[in-house]
C-alpha cells in the first residue's frame, strides 16, 4: 500500500471516529463546550463524518475525494484558529495542523 492511501485511509477512518465522539463521548461534549462550540457541535460531527466518508470514498471517486479534503482543510484551519483564541498550549493545537497537513498531501495527490 502506498503512503498516500495510508494517509487517505488514516485520515478518513480518524475523522469517523472524531465524528462518532462528537455525538457520543463525555469527553469530546466538554472540549466543545470549552472551545465555546457548544451550539454547534453536532453540525460539526456530522461534518466531520461526511469528511471521513468522504474521504472513504473518495478512495474510487476523486471528485468526492476533493471536496471532502477541501472541507476537511476549513474546518481544520477554523479548529486551529479557535484553539489559538482559547489560548490552547501548543500541544493541544498540533493535532488539528497535523490533519490540516494530512488533508492538504491528499488533496495535492488529487490535483
Amino acid at each position: 500500500m502506498d503512503s498516500i492511501k495510508l494517509i487517505t485511509i488514516f485520515t478518513a477512518a480518524s475523522f469517523i471516529v472524531y465524528g462518532i465522539n462528537s455525538f457520543t463521548s463525555k469527553k469530546m461534549i466538554s472540549e466543545f463546550k470549552r472551545w465555546g462550540l457548544q451550539k454547534r457541535r453536532k453540525l460539526i460531527g456530522v461534518f466531520q463524518l461526511i469528511c471521513g466518508f468522504g474521504i472513504f470514498t473518495g478512495l474510487k471517486y476523486d471528485f468526492i475525494l476533493i471536496l471532502s479534503a477541501i472541507i476537511l482543510i476549513a474546518m481544520m484551519i477554523v479548529a486551529v484558529l479557535v484553539r489559538i483564541k482559547i489560548k490552547d498550549n501548543i500541544s493541544e493545537i498540533l493535532p488539528a495542523i497535523a490533519y490540516f497537513i494530512l488533508a492538504i498531501i491528499i488533496l495535492r495527490a488529487k490535483l
